[in-house]
C-alpha cells in the first residue's frame, strides 16, 4: 500500500513545490516589476540567440562558398535579417564620395562605418570639456552643423538627469563623434530635477521639449536616456514620417526587445508629431509607465512605430553605482485611461519654473518639480 501512495504524494509534493516558486515568482512580479521582467527576458533571449547564431554561421558558410557573394545596397549582407557585423568594414558611400555646403548631406556617409566600441571608463566633465574645446566648430550648448553639407535634420537631444554625474562625460564622449559623422546638426539639454519628489522623467521631458523650442529652430527632438549607448554609428538619429524608437535592443536584455510595445531608452519624434500626441504624460512619478503611455498616444492619433532594423539598434547601458529611483506603484491604473488623458495631462497642463545656465558640451535646465505643476481635471 505504501509503494501504491508514493507515487501519488511525490506527484502531490512536486506540484506543491512547482506551485510555491510560481507563488515566489508572482510576489516578485507584483514587487518589482522591472527585475523580474529582466530575468525574464533574459530567459526567453537564450532561446532566440541561439536560433540567431544557427543563422549567423549558415550565412557565414554561405558567404565562403559563394566567391561572388557581394553586397546587395542595403544596410546588410543578404538583406537585413543578417549580422550587420560580417558587414563593418564596408562603408555606406566610398572615401572619395565628394558633396558640396550646398547639398543635403547623405544619410549613408563613408564615416559611418557600423559597430563602434563602447567606452563606458569613467572621466571627469572637466576633462571631456577640454578635448571637445578643440573644436571650434562646437558652440555653447554643444551645439554643431555640419559645414560640408546642409544637415538633414536639426536635432535636439534631451536628456533626463538626477544624480547622474559620472554617466554624463561618457556619454558625451561616445556620442557627439557619432552625430557629427552622421552630418546632423544638433545641441543638447540636459534637464536636471532637483527636490524631494520622485523622479519624474516624463515631465522632464516636456520642459525640456519647451525649453528647447525657445532655443533654436528645431525640427526633430531626441529622448535620450544618459545611460544608453548606441554601439552602430549607422543607428540615424534624424526622424521621420513616424515616431522612431531607436534603442531595440539593449544589452541589459541580452539584445532581446522585450515586448513589442517597449519604446523606452532613446526615441525619437517631429516637433509636429510631438506636438500633436500631446507629449508626454505629466502623471508618472517614480521608474517605469511613462514610455507605454507614450506608446498608446502614438497609436491613438494614428501613428506606427519605426525601428532600427538587424543589428543597427544596438545599445549599452552604462552601471549604475548607486540606487536607483523607485517605481511608481500607480502605472499600471493611469495606462488603463491613457486615451481620456492624453489631451488633458502633456504638454498643455505644464508650469514650471525653470533656471538655465548654457555651458561648453550642453544647455543645463533645472527645475523643481512637484505635482501642483501639471494640474489635471477629472476625466
Amino acid at each position: 500500500q505504501d509503494a501504491r501512495l508514493e507515487g501519488p504524494i511525490g506527484l502531490i509534493q512536486q506540484a506543491l513545490f512547482i506551485f510555491s516558486w510560481f507563488l515566489i515568482i508572482m510576489s516578485l512580479l507584483y514587487r518589482d516589476t522591472g527585475a523580474s521582467n529582466t530575468y525574464l527576458f533574459m530567459v526567453q533571449a537564450r532561446g532566440i540567440m541561439l536560433k540567431e547564431n544557427v543563422k549567423t554561421i549558415g550565412h557565414m558558410i554561405r558567404l565562403y562558398t559563394n566567391k561572388n557573394a557581394t553586397l546587395n545596397g542595403t544596410d546588410y549582407p543578404e538583406g537585413n535579417n543578417s549580422s550587420d557585423n560580417l558587414a563593418q568594414t564596408v562603408m555606406y558611400l566610398p572615401e572619395n564620395f565628394t558633396y558640396s555646403p550646398s547639398q543635403p548631406c547623405p544619410e549613408k556617409l563613408p564615416y559611418m562605418r557600423g559597430f563602434i566600441d563602447v567606452n563606458m571608463s569613467e572621466i571627469g566633465l572637466d576633462e571631456i570639456q577640454k578635448i571637445f574645446s578643440k573644436d571650434l566648430d562646437i558652440e555653447p550648448g554643444g551645439h554643431w552643423r555640419p559645414k560640408d553639407c546642409k544637415p538633414r535634420w536639426k536635432v535636439a537631444i534631451l536628456i533626463p538627469f538626477r544624480n547622474r554625474h559620472e554617466h554624463l562625460p561618457i556619454f558625451f564622449r561616445h556620442l557627439i563623434p557619432v552625430l557629427q559623422n552622421q552630418r546632423l546638426e544638433f545641441a543638447f539639454y540636459v534637464v536636471e530635477q532637483t527636490g524631494t519628489q520622485p523622479f519624474n522623467r516624463a515631465m522632464l521631458f516636456n520642459i525640456g521639449f519647451k525649453e528647447a523650442m525657445k532655443d533654436g529652430d528645431w525640427d526633430c527632438v531626441i529622448f535620450h536616456d544618459v545611460d544608453h549607448l548606441p554601439e552602430n554609428d549607422r543607428n540615424y538619429y534624424g526622424c521621420g514620417e513616424m515616431p522612431r524608437h531607436f534603442a531595440a535592443k539593449l544589452d541589459k536584455y541580452m539584445y532581446i526587445l522585450p515586448y513589442n510595445e517597449f519604446f523606452g531608452g532613446v526615441s525619437g519624434l517631429t516637433i509636429e508629431q510631438f506636438k500633436k500626441i500631446n507629449g508626454f504624460p505629466n502623471a508618472f512619478w517614480g521608474w517605469g509607465g511613462e514610455d507605454d503611455d507614450l506608446w498608446n498616444r502614438v497609436h491613438y492619433v494614428g501613428y506606427n512605430v519605426s525601428r532600427p532594423e538587424g543589428e543597427l539598434g544596438k545599445y549599452k547601458s552604462i552601471p549604475h553605482h548607486h540606487r536607483g529611483e523607485v517605481q511608481f506603484l500607480g502605472r499600471y491604473k493611469l495606462l488603463r485611461y491613457s486615451r481620456e488623458r492624453q489631451y488633458i495631462d502633456g504638454l498643455n497642463n505644464l508650469l514650471y519654473t525653470p533656471t538655465v545656465l548654457v555651458s561648453k558640451l550642453y544647455t543645463n535646465v533645472t527645475v523643481n518639480l512637484m505635482p501642483e505643476l501639471a494640474p489635471v481635471q477629472d476625466y
